[in-house]
């Protein structure tokens, strides 16, 4: 049911109205509540302890029968499940601690983590269980960024002016203008009419006037559409010029936003809804129909169209209170007595002149580059998602999706399933199917990626700084896969931090080039694999924590050794070989095919450290 506002003042109820871009000031009282009655005090009676009549033969602890290591198992995992439960519930520091519960538990049992499986799997999904909430909190700290930027409200320029005289050889201009055009608002040229005029002349009004009837080309049809099914003049939509000049994220110095300059409570009350998300008073088509509803309880409530202006502009209060001061209800003669403040006596002025100047730009010397409407698909996400990703799909850009969506705040839509997202015509099939590569729950996280001509996987990873494992993965890829141009990638948002997996040596493959491919260190792989050497035998089974291990991770895993792994050096040949790089190769590609190191390419070539690879390169590699 639409909320509309009455706007008979009652002063007794201290009711205060403001409109568009009006400042007022609400007085708060603050009432103390009454004093608590005094509530009777129990007393408190003391009596002697009971004492057993007989003595209770004390019956000794009995040890648990099980194996420690099978108590610790239980407990480990109690532990575990208790944190899955509280996080579940969204008490997340409550879930931490009980995973860190688990896991000193572990540390203090003297156990090895792989000195049992069931451990051992408990203690893996208690790292990805903190690293899986530790990277929601991080993704959700990153979503929350600053607002998208706004820009001033023109208004607030152009209503301050304190003008000369206007040219008189305009006046006789622009009253030949109203007889020979069209308008359904009432228009006149007095002399505070001609003060704008003739300032819309000069280069820096005349670029004012200029960007708003370029901008007006996009919201014009819709905006009189809607003033008409409203019953307001089509000719308002100059106002919509004056305060914004439609610039759907201008806000004022008072806080009003919006082509319509709504402040807060304004657009509250004409169901213009606000969030941490959205400010539905930047939405051009919602914010013109509570304007165009708010016009008419003004034009109701005065029955005059000049004020009903001056009521947008500084609140239907003002000018009542103006009215009863005076005992005139005509905007030019509160005008002419200073009886409104001093923006609204301009504001009135500015809106006849730019409607003058709109309905033929040429006579004043102006040039207007329309901008065209932009045509457009609507969807429903149904579940939050970035701008990002929508642009992803969709082959477009993020600043379009910004633009065509003026009432997001972020570039995240809200957790609402019936929020409309716009996107540019004819892509709406395209998002629909490629949407679907990507899991709803990592919308807000997740990017994809079309592989174009010579592209490689590596290049694709180092461009979204992910790792290649986890990009070869998201994706089901295998390791040496070749993937065609026009492949649709799925590419994690970031390289999963303290993911443990079990990792296999393949042949030609050194310490070095495990590190590269999973973004860690070699002193890393060798502490968590107790390994004393840069090598490790074909077919070796490691531990890896992608990306970086979780701080537990480092206490438990610098004690626990992986037999399998040779700690004997293997011998090198020292043979030097040349190779020209070729297209679509990388670094990495490169030092896998030669069973070396990135670190030993970038050594024997130091070319490579003040510029990139280039195709054609000739590097020289030591093995």
């Amino acid at each position: 049911m639409r909320h509309r506002a009455t706007f008979w003042v009652t002063l007794a109820a201290g009711v205060v109205f403001a409109a568009g871009c009006e400042q007022t000031a609400v007085r708060q009282v603050r009432v103390s509540p009454p004093a608590p009655s005094p509530q009777p005090v129990a007393q408190i009676i003391r009596e002697p302890l009971p004492l057993p009549a007989a003595a209770v033969a004390l019956v000794p602890l009995q040890e648990d029968p099980r194996p420690a290591i099978d108590v610790l198992i239980a407990e480990v995992r109690d532990a575990y499940q208790a944190g899955q439960a509280e996080y579940q519930a969204g008490n997340t520091d409550a879930a931490k601690a009980d995973f860190e519960r688990g896991t000193n538990l572990i540390l203090a049992s003297g156990f090895q983590v792989d000195s049992d499986p069931h451990l051992s799997d408990l203690f893996d999904k208690i790292g990805e269980a903190m690293h899986a909430y530790e990277l929601d909190e991080t993704q959700s700290t990153e979503q929350e960024e600053a607002e998208t930027p706004s820009n001033p409200a023109p208004i607030d320029e152009i209503a301050d002016l304190t003008l000369p005289p206007g040219d008189p050889r305009l006046e006789h201009a622009a009253e030949g203008e109203l007889m020979r055009v069209s308008h359904d608002l009432p228009l006149t040229v007095n002399s505070d009419v001609l003060q704008y005029l003739s300032f819309f002349t000069t280069p820096h009004g005349r670029e004012i006037v200029q960007r708003g009837l370029s901008r007006a080309a996009r919201y014009r049809v819709m905006i009189q559409s809607v003033l008409k099914q409203e019953g307001v003049p089509t000719d308002l939509i100059y106002l919509a010029q004056a305060e914004s000049a439609f610039l759907p994220d201008a806000v004022s110095r008072a806080g009003a936003r919006g082509i319509w300059q709504f402040m807060p409570f304004r657009g509250e009350e004409y169901s213009l809804d606000r969030s941490y998300w959205v400010d539905e008073r930047s939405d051009p088509e919602k914010a013109t129909r509570a304007a165009a509803q708010h016009l008419r309880d003004l034009y109701d409530m005065f029955g005059d169209w000049y004020l009903a202006m001056a009521a947008y502009n500084s609140g239907p209060l003002n000018v009542s209170r103006a009215i009863e001061r005076t005992g005139y209800a005509d905007f030019w003669k509160l005008e002419q007595l200073h009886a409104l403040p001093r923006q609204t006596e301009n504001y009135v002025p500015i809106i006849i002149a730019l409607a003058l100047v709109a309905k033929d730009p040429a006579m004043y010397g102006i040039q207007v580059d329309a901008q065209a409407p932009e045509a457009v698909d609507a969807i429903k996400p149904g579940k939050p998602i970035t701008l990002q990703l929508v642009a992803d799909a969709t082959g477009t850009d993020v600043d379009d999706l910004r633009d065509l969506n003026p009432e997001l705040l972020r570039n995240v839509t809200p957790n609402d399933p019936q929020f409309t997202l716009r996107i540019p015509q004819g892509t709406a099939q395209k998002f629909e199917q490629n949407i679907q590569q990507v899991p709803d729950d990592k919308w807000t996280s997740w990017r994809l990626h079309e592989m174009v001509d010579g592209e490689t996987l590596s290049e694709v990873a180092r461009t979204y700084h992910v790792s290649l494992s986890s990009l070869e993965e998201a994706n089901h890829l295998d390791a040496d896969a070749t993937v065609p141009d026009g492949f649709w990638l799925t590419v994690p948002a970031a390289p999963p931090r303290a993911r443990l997996i079990h990792y296999r040596v393949r042949r030609t493959e050194s310490l070095q080039s495990i590190a590269d491919r999973f973004d860690v260190t070699i002193y890393e792989l060798r502490r968590w694999n107790g390994i004393r050497s840069n090598y490790a035998r074909r077919g070796a089974r490691l531990r890896i924590w992608e990306g970086g291990e979780p701080l537990q991770a480092s206490r438990v895993t610098s004690r626990t050794t992986i037999r399998n792994v040779s700690t004997k050096p293997q011998a090198t040949s020292g043979d030097v070989t040349r190779h020209r790089v070729r297209r679509g190769e990388t670094l990495y590609s490169i030092a896998r095919q030669y069973g070396t190191s990135i670190t030993a390419l970038r050594q024997a070539n130091p070319f490579l450290a003040s510029r990139g690879l280039q195709i054609g390169d000739v590097l020289t590699i030591q093995r």
